[in-house]
């Protein structure tokens, strides 16, 4: 046989056969003993997210149109030829064409046998294109408003990722190879792993990302040294403990996300932004928020800032005697920030000297993906949600980011821990990520309606915090704006508009990857590039861009450049509880261990 013939590198049809056979009566009787300890509960015929009327009116379009849909399959009729054609080429021994490249972003097929096995790169260029074909005819579908086609579009990726041979053991040949090799132990493996990750509780399938038990915070994770000197109801307020013998006389603040937990910024020393900072001669101060419950279910916005930003400039006062502070704001503790330094200005209080907003959004007008899932109906049901429960679910906002890279996050697990049979690995950014946080009922509904769904935070008095009315545009200080290229949470024309709002003058840095890669992304080997370029003005981000000048380099020397000539001069180093207010625990503190899983 051909050393290219289409089953030349696959195990052999009885090997496969039996490893498949073995694995058939142990599954069924493991399937049998779960169950009878689980209840099945009915599927729900509710559409809450709203998908069938989007798919009913792309339906109506093509109606309209039917030469569209005769097109499309012709041109699939013709382009599936083509491939037809390659491919008995190659089981003759011929050279040919690949008619359907994969994208070099792919990573779905970077298995060797997806291109040297004829009948595997047939099956993989099919799908692919496939999958063009049927983006293609979405993404011309007429009469629709931009919601719903965007609505059309995302959901229409979500079941061509889904659908995709690497997810399913016969069409995948990683996982036939693994199936012969291991007797079929790697499917009964992979079903254990399916039963485990099914929530008594609920019935949920939570598939696991990361080997949790590898990690314990203050030991391997958020291990930064630094002491709790300040707390309240909604955060812990860290000092760090300095690591040269001056730091520069203004201290720094950083306010991360309350729908993450702060650690995102001191994962280890080798990728740590906090470790780097206070290595810089910073007086690094860091909120750590608290994971509410039901009993915080009334928190606002509001308190948010009284009892985040404000709380913590009065704590570092009397831990440090100075009154003028830097801040860092990452994602949503950004547009807290620009909410904060707002307020500020409307009551004449100045002691932020300059601020820095890390992938964070204050124009909502353009979420990117994000915005499929808000629309009235879809926020009465996250509402309803809330008001039960008194908090959303931290596993819930999880769910819909991981769907924002569906690839990456969900369905490359899905092949390691179901069909490999893997255990997932011991990695620092997936702990993290799996440490989801909750969010208080009234804070989430503000957040969700005044920003993304009315766009209300960006206008001119178009809201009020703490009973003000705020405009961002009156905020004059300097400002320093890092977002990511490939960001799906904040994308960067989106924080690019935000950078626009503000008077004083604004740094935009930015930085190649995306949402969080392309923050933590330490000087090293491995770093990712940035972009900087003019000052933001009425330049559209397309222009920005191609005026902007490459950087083969983290963009952490570039910041560290910009925010130390806005630091004031040195003093002796700062040592956490020396001060006024007194330590009341190690670092990384109380709040920040409270898992949902606990």
């Amino acid at each position: 046989m051909n050393a290219n013939a289409p089953f030349a590198d696959l195990p052999s049809p009885l090997d496969l056969a039996e490893a498949v056979s073995n694995v058939s009566a142990q599954s069924q009787a493991m399937l049998k003993k779960f169950f009878e300890g689980h209840s099945t509960q009915e599927l729900s015929d509710i559409d809450p997210a709203g998908i069938l009327p989007a798919f009913a009116a792309f339906t109506e379009s093509l109606s309209r149109d039917p030469s569209r849909l005769l097109e499309a399959q012709f041109n699939a009729w013709n382009t599936y030829m083509q491939i037809w054609q390659s491919t008995a080429q190659r089981m003759f021994g011929m050279a040919a064409e690949t008619v359907v490249p994969t994208p070099k972003e792919d990573k779905r097929f970077k298995s060797e046998d997806w291109d040297k096995n004829p009948l595997f790169d047939y099956i993989k260029q099919t799908y692919l294109a496939t999958a063009g074909l049927m983006q293609g005819l979405v993404a011309g579908a007429d009469g629709m408003d931009d919601k719903t086609a965007k609505k059309l579009e995302f959901y229409t990726k979500q079941y061509l990722d889904a659908i995709a041979p690497t997810n399913f053991a016969l069409t995948n040949p990683q996982v036939l190879h693994a199936t012969v090799e291991t007797g079929g132990r790697n499917l009964l493996d992979g079903l254990k792993n399916f039963l485990a990750d099914i929530d008594p509780k609920d019935g949920k399938l939570k598939t696991r990302m990361v080997d949790t038990s590898a990690f314990e915070l203050g030991k391997n994770v958020a291990i930064s040294p630094g002491k709790i000197v300040y707390q309240n109801e909604l955060m812990q307020l860290i000092q760090y403990s300095p690591s040269t013998a001056e730091v520069y006389r203004r201290p720094l603040l950083i306010i991360p996300p309350w729908i993450n937990k702060y650690y995102i910024l001191d994962l280890q020393p080798k990728n740590s932004f906090i470790k780097w900072a206070v290595d810089q001669g910073l007086t690094v101060f860091v909120i750590s928020w608290v994971n509410p419950d039901e009993s915080l279910a009334e928190m606002d916005f509001d308190d948010y800032v009284r009892q985040g930003p404000l709380a913590a400039l009065d704590a570092i006062e009397q831990a440090t005697g100075e009154r003028s502070v830097n801040v860092i704001g990452y994602c949503l503790g950004g547009t807290l920030l620009g909410a904060t330094l707002a307020l500020m200005q409307a009551r004449g209080d100045e002691r932020i000297n300059a601020a820095t907003f890390f992938t964070a959004m204050l124009d909502f007008a353009e979420p990117g993906d994000l915005g499929v899932f808000i629309d009235e109906g879809q926020l009465k049901g996250i509402e309803q949600t809330m008001q039960e429960k008194g908090f959303l679910d931290g596993a819930e906002m999880a769910t819909t980011f991981n769907m924002l890279r569906a690839n990456d996050l969900i369905w490359s697990f899905v092949v390691n821990n179901y069909l490999l049979g893997k255990q997932p690995m011991a990695f620092d950014l997936l702990y993290w990520n799996s440490d989801s946080t909750r969010m208080p009922a009234r804070m989430h509904s503000t957040y969700l309606r005044k920003m993304y769904l009315e766009n209300q935070f960006c206008k001119p008095q178009g809201m009020k915090v703490d009973g003000t009315p705020i405009d961002l545009r009156q905020v004059r200080i300097p400002t320093c704006f890092v977002s990511a290229v490939e960001d799906h949470i904040a994308p960067w024309k989106s924080t690019y508009a935000g950078a626009r709002l503000f008077q004083g003058p604004v740094k935009f840095i930015l930085g190649k990857a995306g949402h969080v890669a392309g923050i933590i992304n330490p000087p090293g080997p491995r770093q990712y590039g940035y972009f900087t370029g003019p000052t933001p003005s009425e330049m559209t981000a397309e222009e920005w861009l191609r005026k902007a000048d490459a950087h083969e380099a983290s963009w952490w020397h570039e910041w560290t450049q910009w925010v130390s000539a806005l630091s004031g001069d040195k003093v002796p180093a700062r040592i956490p509880g020396a001060g006024t207010l007194k330590v009341i625990e190690d670092a990384p503190g109380s709040y920040v261990a409270r898992r949902l899983s606990a």
